[in-house]
């Protein structure tokens, strides 16, 4: 190969790298202003196997105590379960959790550009509907059970990325905050039961995402997210009136209080988006 035709042959590969470059630019420009869009995803939150009930019978606000029988045995040695009770005994077994599902909804944001880098602010309202059993069981016997159900979320996000042509490739990460409903029941019947229920949960979200494109202003994506919440519901407290042997009431008079073991609620959704950049 001549010199000449290296040089020609060079040349033509820059021209063309240069008009490939120039016209991706011109492309990936095309990500700044506010946009609107809607969310349709699939959540599921993180398997809680294992989760137990804890008590406080001292009523110090330290959970662990286990709560005895005025013979000096464990009230609970039948053990929990995860799920909703189905009888007053471990042998009626548990109805599994609902723990995915569908979820949906709106989202709005803007978005600066510099070069090929994006960096911008997105905030999010969702609605699903996710469930959380746990069950104590009693020597009594008698079946106590904690439901929670995270109903929506919030969330207000940064976001930064890359551009590449019509592309955009992004990490998000904010905070959110969940609203809860909260149920307590039980078998038994000789106890008061009452219940110091919050239905508000704060954490954070983070999380990767990919749009396009599809003419400058319309885009569609998809995003991967994981949401931490803290359940600061608090617990339920066990009453009388009732014998003086009832073990909820042997170490004190007041009652016991108990509530479940894991306040934390972790998430993981894969949803598409689509928006319209104004």
């Amino acid at each position: 190969m001549t010199k000449t035709f290296k040089a020609v042959a060079l040349a033509l590969v820059a021209s063309a790298a240069c008009a490939g470059v120039a016209q991706a630019q011109g492309m990936a420009g095309e990500w700044s202003g506010p946009y609107v869009g809607a969310l349709f995803g699939y959540a599921k939150t993180a398997d809680n196997t294992g989760e137990q009930v804890v008590f406080d019978k001292n009523l110090d606000g330290q959970y662990g105590d286990t709560v005895t029988t005025a013979a000096g045995a464990n009230a609970f040695s039948p053990g929990f379960c995860d799920g909703f009770a189905k009888g007053p005994t471990p042998a009626g077994g548990c109805v599994g959790d609902d723990d995915n599902g569908w979820e949906i909804g709106l989202r709005g944001g803007y978005d600066w550009q510099f070069g090929s880098f994006v960096i911008g602010g997105v905030a999010e309202i969702e609605r699903l509907r996710l469930q959380d059993d746990v069950t104590a069981f009693s020597t009594t016997p008698a079946f106590y059970s904690f439901d929670r159900k995270l109903k929506s979320l919030a969330a207000l996000r940064v976001r930064g990325g890359y551009a590449m042509g019509p592309y955009l490739a992004y990490a998000t990460g904010g905070v959110a905050r969940g609203d809860l409903e909260h149920a307590f029941r039980s078998s038994n019947t000789v106890n008061t039961f009452v219940p110091d229920t919050d239905d508000k949960a704060d954490g954070y979200q983070a999380g990767l995402g990919l749009e396009r494109q599809l003419d400058g202003r319309v885009r569609l994506g998809l995003e991967y997210l994981y949401t931490r919440l803290e359940d600061d519901s608090g617990p339920v407290r066990v009453q009388g009136p009732a014998p003086a042997t009832n073990p909820f009431i042997l170490t004190n008079a007041a009652g016991t209080d108990m509530q479940r073991g894991e306040d934390l609620i972790e998430v993981h959704s894969v949803r598409m988006t689509a928006s319209y950049r104004f």
